[in-house]
């Protein structure tokens, strides 16, 4: 509810961007994220600043390419958003904020009632939620385009 005590805890105008991790939803969201592989190079980008270019490509529906410079490259972001799309951390923290949510809301953590319409049964028998997912892929051209003809 939009009331003058409530208003300050979603003022975002002092960050660099809408879609950047206040401090508390960085605190529910940073014990999901995986620790580095074991051998490997230390990390060089901070996983804060992961997220939030992630949270900034899923709020503003940009493309990879026009993501701006002062987040981490795309190939970085992309690379994380595969890795952890596999390993089930974007699943984690999906039901994490889900039932904070839910939580702040004052409601069951599970929902106890749903609507289904012929349109959201249509859209699981071509693959619901991972089809969305794989909008977010960079494009691949054909071989048949790139093919050279005699």
């Amino acid at each position: 509810m939009w009331t003058t005590e409530n208003r300050g805890r979603y003022d975002r105008s002092k960050q660099r961007y809408p879609s950047d991790l206040t401090d508390d939803e960085w605190g529910l969201i940073k014990p999901l994220i995986p620790p580095a592989k074991r051998g490997g190079n230390k990390r060089t980008v901070s996983e804060r600043e992961i997220v939030n270019g992630l949270m900034y490509i899923l709020s503003t529906g940009c493309q990879w390419a026009f993501i701006p410079k002062d987040l981490p490259a795309r190939s970085t972001l992309n690379d994380y958003f595969q890795r952890w799309d596999y390993d089930g951390t974007l699943d984690r923290i999906h039901a994490a904020l889900y039932l904070k949510c839910r939580e702040q809301a004052e409601r069951e953590p599970s929902p106890t009632a749903a609507i289904i319409d012929s349109q959201s049964v249509k859209s699981a028998e071509k693959g619901g939620r991972r089809s969305i997912r794989r909008a977010m892929m960079a494009a691949r051209r054909s071989r048949a385009r790139s093919a050279m003809s005699l």
